[in-house]
């Protein structure tokens, strides 16, 4: 959620609804059931297109973190130093100029609906916009500290629908994120920066191997979920 809410995605999303759906902001902003219905289906599709790269990348660092599993202490360390850094740039206390490096496909030529969607998903997590680089980083960091490849899996599935459920309830309802976006868009420096500290805390606790403590602080009926 908190890459969604990052300064240069959540400005676009409405741009990425309108040319998925092939309906002008004017039509998604006055709503009705045939514009939702549409934009809300072009917009799960576009979520899956990014959710299946980003949880075939989730299979890979775990399946190299298993491979480096005789390292896991050294792992930790450089795991935790990696996403600390991404937190601090996130914060902007430096800048990490590689990190504003993107390569995209180019989708132009795609048309709109489901197949178009999906396609343009797909090139949105090849894409590695800058935005979402330091954090999809940091969970890829968690991925290669998993044991088996279906956790890592796990995690990037998660922060998939993370990302890709706000984008849904935008398709559904433009004109409600709209007005939505009227109102943040003040706080979008401060969601930046709250989220390079989350990220500063998680490595921090990689870094220590206290990870686990996160999971103290959860109601008991959770815990058995995030073992």
């Amino acid at each position: 959620m908190v890459s969604f809410l990052s300064p240069c995605v959540l400005p676009l999303v409405p741009g990425y609804v309108s040319f998925m759906s092939g309906l002008s902001l004017e039509e998604l902003s006055a709503g009705g059931t045939a514009a939702s219905r549409k934009a809300g289906a072009a917009s799960i599709c576009f979520v899956l297109g990014f959710a299946l790269v980003f949880t075939l990348l989730g299979a890979s660092a775990s399946a190299v973190g298993g491979w480096l599993d005789a390292y896991r202490d050294v792992l930790n360390v450089v795991a935790g130093v990696v996403v600390i850094l991404f937190g601090l740039h996130t914060m902007g206390v430096f800048t990490i100029k590689w990190l504003y490096f993107e390569k995209r496909f180019q989708t132009g030529g795609v048309a709109p609906g489901a197949a178009g969607a999906f396609v343009m998903g797909l090139a949105f997590a090849f894409g590695w916009t800058p935005c979402i680089g330091p954090i999809l980083a940091g969970i890829l960091a968690l991925a290669a500290r998993e044991a088996s490849v279906s956790r890592g899996m796990a995690l990037l599935f998660v922060y998939s629908l993370g990302l890709g459920v706000p984008f849904i309830l935008t398709g559904f309802g433009t004109a409600a994120f709209m007005r939505f976006f009227a109102r943040y868009r003040k706080y979008i420096r401060w969601g930046e920066i709250a989220a390079g500290a989350l990220l500063v805390v998680i490595g921090a606790l990689i870094l220590s191997n206290r990870l686990t403590m996160l999971v103290n602080l959860m109601p008991k009926s959770l815990r058995r979920f995030a073992i």
